[in-house]
């Protein structure tokens, strides 16, 4: 059977894991640096409340595909889940994304749908043509007053710099729905896990072609030492590289925990819009799980920051520099047939668990079209 060497215990690892174990042909190797499974979308029972915590921030798994949703169905039942966000602005409760309730309470109207989709347009910035920027992206579409009320004082905490210095594509699609809609996504498929995130992992990844060891860091030379067949890295490309075009930049977050009798906000995550508030967010981790009940609570204060040595990385800035340095990394993966890298670090993206796990599937399927020798 030929060794296999697995980078990361998330998602990514885990499916190109599985997907290579259950062939027979492949016995697997799978480390991780951290001391548990499930990378950032890890959750575990908080043992005071026993309220499920998504250790590092709220995930809410969302998909309009039917092989991904049935995927990750096959290793927890994962109970039908809308998120409904909240943004604080200036002392006033709003929904996101902004919809027909939202303008019509800031504005102050009652306005059907046709209406209040000719006042955005007339409230849009007409002369932007071409959006270079987050700023220009979200004028254009639905004007100062609304940029400023629900993007301006968030996207500069959370990115740490004026949204006029992010490039456009940052905010890809401006969701401004002409309905009561507050479902925050549109896919088809919404739903959190029964028993949390790292419990499908752990799910995943038994198989008797499977082993996995934590707290063990990946290096280049336990690489060439154990002589792996193929390497399948989801960690940093950048680290991959020791970093020799320089680091790449990310934002990342960390949180202040609180803990109360009873509820604190009524809601799973509220932003906070306004400038001066130093988070960026409140999410508090029992109404993930609406099908229980608890008497005391568990809430955090989300903080974002640049991300040091020392720090996980979350939001791949993907600037100018970035980007070149991106592309002096990707050149060197090409002459390293031998490892493949995937995953939101490797291949510094941000994408979402459905986008994830859809490319360890067809990342693994490939690697079993190309390696058809026993």
């Amino acid at each position: 059977m030929k060794k296999i060497l697995v980078v990361g215990a998330g998602f990514s690892g885990a499916v190109v894991a599985n997907s290579l174990a259950k062939t027979g042909r492949y016995l697997v190797e799978v480390i991780d640096e951290r001391s548990h499974i499930g990378g950032n979308c890890h959750t575990e029972k908080d043992p005071k409340t026993g309220i499920m915590i998504h250790k590092y921030g709220p995930h809410i798994f969302h998909t309009s595909n039917q092989l991904v949703w049935d995927y990750v169905n096959r290793f927890d039942r994962f109970i039908p889940f809308v998120n409904r966000v909240k943004s604080i602005y200036n002392g006033q409760v709003y929904s996101l994304p902004i919809n027909l309730h939202t303008i019509n309470q800031f504005y102050g109207k009652a306005f059907s749908p046709a209406e209040a989709m000719d006042w955005i347009k007339e409230k849009g910035d007409n002369s932007i043509q071409d959006p270079k920027t987050f700023e220009e992206q979200a004028k254009k579409f639905v004007g100062e007053e609304l940029y400023k009320a629900f993007f301006y004082g968030y996207t500069k905490k959370q990115w740490g710099c004026e949204p006029s210095d992010l490039p456009a594509s940052i905010l890809k699609r401006l969701p401004v729905r002409f309905s009561y809609d507050d479902n925050y996504y549109n896919d088809r498929f919404q739903g959190i896990p029964e028993n949390g995130y790292s419990y499908v992992i752990e799910k995943i990844l038994t198989h008797e072609f499977i082993t996995v060891k934590l707290n063990e860091k990946f290096t280049r030379e336990s690489e060439s030492n154990n002589k792996y067949h193929h390497i399948f890295y989801t960690g940093p490309i950048d680290a991959f590289f020791s970093f020799r075009h320089g680091r790449l930049g990310y934002r990342t977050v960390y949180f202040k925990e609180y803990r109360k009798d009873g509820d604190h906000q009524g809601n799973p995550v509220i932003n906070y819009a306004d400038e001066s508030v130093p988070y960026t967010r409140i999410h508090e981790h029992k109404h993930f799980t609406p099908w229980q009940s608890f008497d005391k609570t568990v809430y955090f204060e989300e903080y974002s920051k640049e991300t040091s040595e020392d720090d996980i990385p979350y939001y791949p800035k993907r600037l100018e520099g970035d980007l070149h340095k991106l592309k002096l990394y990707e050149d060197e993966v090409k002459q390293i047939p031998e490892v493949s890298f995937l995953g939101r670090l490797a291949t510094y993206r941000y994408l979402d668990m459905h986008q994830i796990i859809e490319e360890a599937l067809d990342c693994a399927k490939s690697y079993l079209e190309r390696d058809v020798s026993v």
